[in-house]
């Protein structure tokens, strides 16, 4: 991504670690949550289209995948957020909010109202802020555990605290002006989520994602995830000079560790099998491995992506699919093994896809050069500017940019001088390939830019433009990646969507839905009413058809 800004011991971590890496679950007793019988277990397989499903179903019909698919509710026509960035891509999934209601738009934005983080003259510092809820936010993000100090990492990580808020760097913290104190991401969202309802309600919560910063799902009072486990995905790895994202064997590692704690849940412990609190109302995770084996031109001597078609994956990302695969069979072993089957429904989507999926199609851009010259055309148009134009943005196969003046003259200026632009980046060998418009095929500028994320004109937070990109763009200085994520592609956009279990009816459903009906359903399917969902409240956001 381009970005640019003016108490478990080691032993027991150590025999989850062994247990994930020969696929069999710690054996130990069941349990419930008295409170309710009713429970959602939600998946995420970041970066996997609908067409990825189909075709994983059709070469492996006797897959868990195929299982899901072929035996729950399989929605063909889902879309996920837009921005399609993993942030807004999970927000949505559990608030039923898009990036204009939640005020999330990408997982490090801009905010013009806030301070820069470690302000502490409130009163006389400008506003205008990077919110970085990243790994830039850990307390230590070289560290799996963000900077706890466990001892015997990677093995102990289950051990890691189930309250990771704690491990955040209030100093890497936007500063809201109102109380001069960091802003924590659970105080930038908006809206709540099903994790406020159902904690309220009085049941248990759960959840597992690959940032601390994730936190921000915990609600407006910081503590509705009752068990919120965040081992740092961008932290160093076993792999020498890489993080677990640079190397799919270590992403697939990376993975397990999450599976293993859902295990636990799904037994009726935390995460980290210390102690019974019963299986959780709503708990789930994301997977990682095959949206790196998307991105990735090689790894582990395998060549990453998709072959010339655009549909049939690269030897990289079928060993992905297959352990992903693998992983989900654990799962829904481990369901039927305690009876928790009978009463768990299964979610499977993802936050986002991947674009672009045909080899050929690859147009990388370095778009620094690019708004490098936009700030120049600026300034020769505008002697008296004292600042740069662009004063943050964020390019992956979208460009958003946040804007110093936020006038809308500024604003056309800006999507002019982009239209015109034309330059040279590289295709899939490192070839130059020649590229108009900076790779953009529309572009929203202003109040056209909130009107497109459906945001208020005058919100703080939206980015003031946004680049549609031409299909194939990614931008990046180097030759690192083949595809991301962040656009409005229908690569980026068409994910899997399937309800299994005693909450649904099999069927495929044709109709068109979005990823924002899984909150609400969520909610139904656990005996909450949808309408207690900020997102929910006259915003026609509707429980998924074809419930049972």
């Amino acid at each position: 991504m381009s970005r640019k800004s003016i108490r478990l011991a080691a032993a027991v971590g150590a025999v989850a670690l062994a247990c994930t890496a020969t696929g069999i679950a710690m054996a130990a007793p069941g349990g419930k949550d008295g409170k309710d019988g009713k429970h959602v277990l939600l998946i995420s397989i970041d970066g996997m289209h609908q067409a990825d499903l189909a075709w994983y179903v059709g070469q492996h019909p006797n897959s868990a995948l195929a299982n899901l698919a072929g035996n729950g509710a399989q929605y063909t026509n889902a879309q996920t957020t837009n921005p399609s960035d993993s942030f807004p891509g999970m927000v949505a999934q559990l608030t039923g909010a898009t990036a204009g209601q939640s005020g999330v738009y990408y997982d490090d934005t801009f905010n013009h109202d806030l301070l820069p983080a470690g302000t502490t003259d409130c009163a006389h510092t400008p506003k205008g802020a990077e919110v970085a809820m990243t790994e830039a936010m850990d307390r230590n993000q070289s560290a799996l555990d963000a900077g706890q100090g466990l001892a015997g990492l990677p093995g102990s990580i289950l051990g890691m605290t189930g309250n990771p808020a704690t491990l955040l760097n209030p100093a890497a913290m936007p500063v809201d002006p109102a109380t001069c104190k960091p802003m924590y991401p659970n105080q930038y969202l908006q809206v709540n989520s099903v994790f406020d309802v159902l904690h309220a309600a009085g049941k248990v919560t759960a959840w597992s994602d690959k940032h601390p910063a994730y936190s921000i799902l915990e609600g407006k009072s910081g503590n509705a995830i009752d068990d919120l486990f965040t081992p740092e995905i961008n932290s160093d790895s076993p792999v020498a000079g890489k993080d677990w994202t640079k190397d799919n064997k270590a992403t697939q590692q990376y993975d397990g560790y999450k599976v293993q704690a859902v295990i636990n849940e799904i037994d009726g412990y935390d995460h980290g099998r210390t102690k019974q609190v019963g299986e959780p109302a709503i708990f789930g995770m994301n997977f990682q491995a095959v949206s790196t084996a998307q991105k990735l031109p090689t790894s582990n001597g395998m060549t990453g992506g998709y072959q010339a078609d655009g549909v049939t994956p690269g030897p990289l990302l079928s060993g992905a699919l297959d352990s992903v695969d693998g992983q989900l069979g654990r799962l829904l072993a481990e369901l039927k093994s305690t009876g928790a089957d009978k009463d768990t429904t299964v979610i499977l989507s993802a936050k986002h896809g991947q674009s672009p999926t045909k080899p050929g199609d690859l147009t990388r851009i370095d778009d620094a050069p690019i708004l490098a010259a936009l700030n120049a055309a600026w300034k020769a148009k505008h002697p008296e500017a004292t600042a740069d134009l662009v004063v943050f943005s964020v390019d992956d196969d979208a460009m958003l940019l946040w804007l110093s003046d936020r006038s809308q003259a500024a604003a056309d200026f800006a999507k002019q001088f982009l239209l015109a632009n034309n330059g040279t980046g590289n295709d899939i060998g490192g070839n130059p390939k020649a590229y108009t418009k900076s790779g953009l095929t529309e572009v929203h500028a202003g109040a056209g830019a909130a009107a497109y994320l459906g945001a208020p004109a005058n919100d703080p937070r939206h980015p003031d433009l946004v680049g549609v990109a031409q299909v194939g763009t990614v931008f990046t200085g180097g030759k690192g990646k083949i595809a991301e994520h962040g656009g409005a592609n229908p690569a980026d956009r068409h994910v899997p969507l399937v309800v299994f279990g005693p909450g649904a009816k099999k069927a495929a459903v044709n109709e068109a839905v979005l990823t924002t009906q899984i909150a609400p359903t969520i909610l139904k399917l656990t005996g909450e009413n949808p309408q207690k969902l900020d997102a929910a409240k006259g915003n026609g956001v509707n429980v998924l058809p074809n419930l049972g």
